[in-house]
């Protein structure tokens, strides 16, 4: 589950951080130093958008910059879930967040209250990283492997209120 974050409105956010949020949700320059071509997009320095981006993503704004590849054409992904007592749903999901091949989590309101996305190098891999939260936690895992490519563009344009 994403940390709680402490609530900003538009206004309250710097004009660089609006736009860091905007502007590279799609098309993240391809270059060997993508932070001095959006720092030049800008009219800031590289280095006052590194700051900035290290600031979103320790107030909570951003988890991650970077790539996002087509699901099990690079490494095996999967789909998980749990279920788990209420009273140990925090407990878990600090736990699966722990690993570097857990992307994101989040709770449902369902029996199996606690998905994620698992990516690791193979499918070997994703199923020891599968069994080790199995075991550290004492809970099963659900493996929901895709079946079919769906692309669901995430996406839009920020309102500034």
């Amino acid at each position: 589950m994403h940390r709680q974050r402490e609530v900003y409105d538009g206004e309250r956010l710097q004009p660089l951080e609006k736009r860091l949020l905007n502007d590279f949700q799609h098309d993240l320059p391809l270059v060997s130093r993508p932070f001095a071509a959006m720092a030049e997009r800008l009219g800031v320095s590289e280095q006052d958008v590194i700051d900035t981006l290290a600031a979103l993503r320790e107030r909570g704004f951003i988890s991650r910059v970077g790539a996002v590849f087509r699901a099990n054409t690079i490494g095996a992904s999967t789909l998980a879930a749990m279920a788990l007592p209420e009273d140990e749903l925090e407990k878990v999901a600090e736990l699966v967040n722990g690993y570097r091949e857990v992307n994101h989590n989040y709770q449902r309101e369902h029996r199996f209250n606690l998905w994620f996305v698992v990516t690791a190098e193979d499918e070997a891999a994703l199923r020891r990283v599968l069994d080790d939260i199995e075991t550290r936690s004492g809970h099963a895992v659900l493996h929901l492997p895709m079946l079919a490519d769906y692309h669901i563009d995430l996406g839009f344009e920020l309102q500034w209120t």
